[in-house]
């Protein structure tokens, strides 16, 4: 008599799981003091763990030092509340411009671009929203003044979703429209319609969805385009000579098409959780984005792990391996796991820590490795460094958090 084949257990039914996504939380979020600037703010970290010479503060980095501190100080982690003040004293000093309002995308004093863009003022807003929700002395005051500036200056109710950029002055706005700064977009409106009990925030959160993927990705295979013109046509050639760019790269990018579906599971949740009706299409388009995005970046060079972009075609086109791509390639299995209780997802966040695991922790300087070439190697064109804290950390929490409500408002939970 054969016996009938057992599903396999949930990890995240697993107290070891737990215990280890755990630990190794509490690992990056040690590794990670040592950015914090004497000066003020964070900046990027070396291979060592080391701040290398003349480095300076930087908005993004330390905009999300706030948001993770402020995190680990809900979960009741020792002295992050301090890190995530620290953060947050920079973001209302030497990060911001007194003279033209607005935050920099670095200290002034040891960086030359000083445009004014909607990614950093988004990062700005996310640690001050989870250090509010963590009462860090300072975070209340800082929210409102960013959010009057993204309201102001990013949100266009006339396009539904955010632009670009501006010069320093606000003078003259960008003719570009980007994917990347309206996907963290969504990702604040989701925790603002949560920390500020505004729904209004979930509404541009869809308005951005619906235009970004029910609009245009759909129609590319799934294949998120993320460059546009100003009047938001179509700029499927943007940076075709820059495959590797850190920000605009040529083409799609697998890791963002897991976290797009991901954000859209956490927005259905958020909309149904103050009953209202999801658009049906949320959940099979975020469907449809997993699986491409599976199918496009997963191993399609022949090497092991999540390649970086692919062209319209779903060739690969830049072969090197990213270590947000696998962490927003894990949330989103574990986030379609709790929603769906579906094998395949639980057998891919199984593959993809696995490959995290084995590929991108650093067991012997600590942190995990920023980005690896098409060898797994270190990359000799990005250098030895580890600047993020941010995606390496929320893996490790969001697995084990419900969609709804945002995950500043869950973590102490944990």
């Amino acid at each position: 008599m054969h016996k009938i084949a057992q599903k396999p257990r949930c990890w995240l039914d697993s107290a070891t799981h737990h215990y280890w996504l755990t630990r190794e939380g509490l690992a990056l979020l040690d590794f990670h003091r040592q950015a914090r600037l004497a000066s003020g703010g964070f900046a990027a970290l070396d291979g060592e763990g080391r701040i290398p010479d003349g480095a300076g503060a930087d908005t993004m980095i330390t905009g999300r030092m706030a948001h993770s501190y402020a995190l680990a100080a809900l979960q009741g982690v020792p002295g992050a509340a301090a890190l995530s003040e620290h953060a947050i004293c920079a973001l209302d000093g030497v990060l911001r411009d007194e003279r033209h309002g607005g935050w920099y995308s670095a200290d002034p004093a040891t960086a030359d671009d000083h445009t004014k863009q909607c990614y950093i003022h988004h990062f700005v807003a996310l640690g001050a929203a989870t250090a509010t929700h963590a009462g860090i002395p300072g975070a209340a005051a800082l929210l409102d003044e960013v959010v009057g500036v993204i309201e102001a200056r990013f949100w266009s109710s006339e396009e539904q979703a955010f632009v670009e950029s501006y010069h320093r002055d606000w003078s003259e706005l960008a003719d570009y429209r980007g994917g990347n700064s309206n996907m963290h977009g969504v990702e604040l409106c989701l925790a603002l319609a949560d920390v500020l009990a505004q729904p209004v925030w979930l509404d541009r959160a869809l308005a951005v969805v619906e235009r970004m993927i029910h609009r245009h990705a759909v129609t590319r295979h799934y294949r998120i385009l993320e460059h546009f013109h100003g009047d938001w046509s179509e700029w499927p050639d943007y940076n075709a000579d820059q495959l590797d760019d850190d920000f605009y790269p040529y083409g799609a990018t697998p890791g963002h098409g897991f976290e797009w579906s991901r954000l859209m599971l956490h927005l259905e949740a958020a909309l149904e959780s103050r009953g209202r009706a999801a658009p049906p299409w949320l959940l099979s388009d975020a469907t449809a984005l997993f699986d491409a995005s599976l199918r496009d970046g997963w191993a399609t060079d022949g090497v092991a792990g999540l390649v970086y972009t692919v062209d319209w075609d779903g060739r690969p086109s830049s072969r090197r391996r990213r270590h947000w791509t696998h962490v927003e390639a894990l949330a989103a299995a574990a986030a379609f796991l709790g929603r769906t209780n579906e094998a395949h997802y639980e057998h891919w966040y199984r593959q993809f820590w696995d490959f995290v695991d084995t590929t991108f922790i650093d067991r012997q300087r600590g942190g995990w490795y920023q980005e690896l070439d098409k060898t797994l190697a270190i990359d000799p064109n990005a250098g030895d460094v580890k600047p993020d804290l941010y995606h390496a950390y929320q893996g490790t929490l969001l697995p084990r958090l419900p969609l709804a409500p945002n995950l500043a408002l869950t973590v102490e939970r944990l």
